[in-house]
């Protein structure tokens, strides 16, 4: 099981915790029956606790989507449908589970780190839903968010995650962004708290053309001052931010800062007008056609999240009609309906908003797919159909009662019992309301526009680099160190010979104690010992590429994982069941000195055709996975590295059964490329990522790569990334995958590399493992392959004469080399 990334969609992510707010009164243009019609779809998704699930996973539920819904319910007047998430919160005590960490990890002392972006938000719900800010689960919500605004050094002014015990200020990385800093400003203006320092950081983040970006950056600086960190940077505001790409546009973020504009001068405060219509010119400029507003990176394209955020507030500042009545025919065409939609699929579901009309329109034959999806979207637009803005909410106004709306039939909700998942090794950091991948905070990698393949690759996965050493993923307003797909990007970038400075600090990075401790141990999910060994493994091999000595003890604990069969087994609650060939493959990688019997589990897997199987407790099989199979390929041929060209006979050491199944694999492989060296999926388009992985087991192997290394060259996109196929928006997953096909080699291949092939195809004639010569066409299938192999082999026992004749066959067929 992949530890790291994600799982969720870019637009999943962004949906989260955009759906926190609005401010306003009314207007001619909204909706108040299609606003109710959601909030009440909403409510049957409501388990019977007033939770929703995470779908992450985990035992903790998605508490923002939860203040999502409230605010959506409260808004459209159904308020009373929301009182189950305040008990849940606020009655029995779990509000404390989302604004600090000791919901992960209870009674270490985590209670003492705030998230500042959820103790914002969290005070806001507490001020919408009627309850007393003061002592909410035990907290001065009021006085909590003042203490997230930083008063000093670099800082200052921001709403930040920050420790309160100076013992763990370490543990803790800034992360809060333009959403928790819109919602303090909210939450304190509610309060008659109008705090300065927090509005103006707020305006620093505000580019001159009038849009606000999402993510706080920091910039290299000869200033001096306490706003200086000691190794000479400074937050920078959003125009300084743009010659390091740090301030892209951002709907979301734009619409949610005006909302808290709009609150503060409602609150007192002064100088904002110039602020807001230069916010109000922009929205009404950037309205697509169709009425829609987008996101920012990776969900630029219109959406109901975003239109349903900017709705509202540009209802609540005025002046922008024309937009407002057509952001919400926008919404309203993507939103179930009696009239349209009675007899077909989304019968059962009325008042549920999609992400898109597109979306609408597929549910409406085929029904809703991806429930979580639909109830992130349905928060947020409904938002948009009600234009009670977050001031005004949060003072008690909304729309008025429920005036003949249909309800929607609740279905009936069984109880829900958490499954232990794999916390994805990540450590938490902060909610956000993100748009999917997050900007270096060290200046962009460029290229020049007639840069080769690899290097443009190279690029981009760099400037994917967090702080320029890691990846992040945000989920359900999250954000997550993803140290698996770090991993996977020095190792994509050793593969491409490229970013030496890159991989070096994302290396370092992950060989911390503390990132160790949070990807091969789980801290600070696991409540005891845990060990988990494809993290292991892949840390074993990122400290040998950069001659660490951490290499030894972190295989020590991998080698303790290893049963006397050669199974490695994962330890601790989140232990991962899934037991792949390719994770075995990886642990087979790491310890390639002294494998013990896991070569020999993996080579009694094979399947009859030659292929490897998806999963390691297949028995019996007669064919099985690509991917797989070059996982197994690459693992069977590595050993510790040595200058010596690989041989092309059986190596010391090899079985026969070894040299028989490696050859077979690599002839399995074979069979699916194309004539370009690329892999189609059965729909017949190009899976790339497969393809390198592929042709990178292959090269491994002794056979040419180069084939599929000009075929994926051709598919880089502008910005130096993939799509998942031929198509559609650029893929991180992706793109890193397709490192080692763009090379052309295997990252086992790379300069210093702590392993290498062990052995070299093709075979010579005069090797002592019988048929296997015939093994390394490029253009045949493995059937054809060693049923010529095999004939061979029966004829040279019958007849000499016959064999002289089926030797001419053979070669003029190409088999022989």
């Amino acid at each position: 099981m992949r530890r790291g990334y994600l799982a969720a969609s870019a637009f999943a992510v962004i949906v989260t915790m955009i759906a926190a707010p609005l401010s306003g009164t009314a207007t001619a243009a909204n909706d108040p029956g299609a606003a109710k019609a959601s909030s009440r779809w909403l409510a049957t998704k409501l388990k019977p606790d007033g939770t929703l699930d995470n779908p992450s996973g985990g035992s903790l539920p998605d508490h923002g989507l939860m203040l999502d819904v409230l605010f959506a319910m409260h808004a459209a007047g159904e308020g009373a449908r929301a009182e189950p998430i305040m008990k849940f919160l606020d009655d029995q005590g779990h509000a404390t589970d989302y604004f600090t960490w000791d919901g992960l990890a209870p009674g270490a002392g985590y209670d003492k780190i705030i998230v500042g972006g959820s103790v914002a938000k969290t005070l806001v719900a507490a001020q919408v839903s009627g309850r007393n800010p003061r002592k909410f689960d035990g907290y001065d919500l009021v006085a909590e968010t003042q203490g997230a605004i930083m008063r000093k050094g670099p800082d200052k002014g921001r709403i930040s995650d920050y420790s309160k015990d100076p013992k763990l200020a370490d543990a803790v990385t800034n992360n809060a962004n333009m959403f928790g800093q819109a919602l303090g400003v909210i939450g304190l203006a509610v309060a008659g708290k109008n705090d300065r320092l927090a509005i103006d950081k707020l305006l620093t983040q505000q580019c001159s053309e009038g849009y606000f970006r999402v993510f706080f950056g920091t910039i290299p600086t000869t200033e001096t001052g306490d706003h200086v960190t000691p190794d000479g940077r400074k937050v920078s505001t959003c125009d300084e931010g743009k010659p390091f790409d740090q301030s892209s546009t951002d709907g979301d973020a734009t619409g949610l800062a005006l909302s808290a504009l709009l609150a503060a001068k409602k609150a007192g405060a002064t100088g904002l007008d110039a602020p807001i219509a230069k916010t109000v010119s922009w929205l009404k400029a950037n309205q697509t056609p169709g009425g829609g507003w987008g996101g920012g990176v990776g969900t630029e394209a219109p959406n109901t999240n975003s239109t349903g955020l900017i709705v509202q507030a540009l209802a609540d500042a005025g002046g922008a009609d024309a937009a407002v009545d057509k952001g919400v025919r926008y919404l309203k065409s993507a939103q179930a309906n009696a009239a349209a939609d009675a007899g077909n699929k989304l019968a059962g579901e009325l008042g549920a908003i999609a992400y898109d009309p597109a979306s609408y329109d597929a549910a409406r034959s085929s029904g809703i797919s991806g429930l979580d999806t639909w109830i992130r979207a349905s928060a947020q637009a409904s938002l948009g159909l009600s234009q009670v803005g977050f001031f005004s909410l949060a003072k008690g106004e909304s729309l008025p009662p429920a005036t003949g709306v249909p309800e929607t039939p609740a279905p009936v909700t069984q109880p829900h019992k958490p499954k232990p998942t794999t916390p994805k090794a990540k450590k938490f950091v902060t909610p956000r309301a993100s748009t999917g991948a997050r900007v270096s905070t060290v200046a962009a990698v460029t290229t020049p526009a007639d840069a080769t393949p690899a290097v443009r690759l190279g690029a981009y996965l760099t400037n994917r680099l967090v702080g320029g050493d890691h990846v992040e993923v945000t989920e359900d307003g999250k954000t997550y160190v993803d140290y698996d797909a770090t991993a996977d990007v020095v190792l994509a970038l050793r593969a491409l010979d490229q970013q030496p400075d890159a991989v070096a600090r994302a290396s370092r990075f992950l060989l911390k104690p503390e990132a160790v401790q949070a990807y091969a141990h789980g801290a600070p999910y696991e409540q005891g010992e845990a060990s988990y060994a494809e993290p292991l493994a892949k840390l074993v091999l990122v400290a040998e590429f950069a001659k660490s000595d951490a290499a030894g003890p972190l295989r020590a604990d991998l080698v303790k994982l290893r049963g006397a069969d050669g199974e490695f087994t994962d330890t601790g609650s989140f232990a991962d069941a899934d037991r792949t060939v390719e994770r075995h493959a990886w642990v087979v990688l790491a310890t390639a000195a002294d494998p013990g019997p896991a070569v020999e589990l993996l080579l009694s897997r094979q399947c009859a055709d030659g292929t490897f199987p998806k999963h390691l407790d297949t028995a019996e099989c007669g064919s099985g996975d690509l991917a797989a199979t070059a996982a197994a390929v690459t693992a069977l041929v590595a050993r510790p590295r040595t200058d010596a060209v690989p041989p092309t006979r059986r190596p010391d050491g090899w079985t026969e059964r070894r040299v028989s199944a490696f050859v077979s694999a690599v002839g399995a492989l074979g069979v699916r490329p194309t004539g370009e060296g690329l892999v189609t999926g059965e729909g017949g388009e190009v899976d790339i990522a497969l393809s390198a992985t592929v042709a990178a087991a292959r090269q491994t192997a002794g056979l040419d790569a180069s084939g599929t290394a000009h075929s994926l060259g051709k598919l880089v996109r502008q910005d130096g990334g993939f799509a998942k196929g031929t198509g559609g928006e650029t893929d991180f997953p992706t793109s890193s995958a397709a490192a080692q096909g763009v090379a052309g080699r295997s990252w086992l291949t790379a300069a210093d590399s702590p392993l290498s092939p062990a052995i070299r195809l093709p075979l010579t004639a005069g090797t002592d493992t019988p048929a296997l010569a015939a093994a390394q066409s490029d253009d045949q299938p493995a059937w054809v392959i060693w049923g010529i192999a095999g004939l061979v082999v029966l004829l040279l026992l019958t007849a000499t004469a016959l064999v002289f004749v089926l030797r001419r066959f053979t070669k003029k067929k190409g088999v022989t080399p």
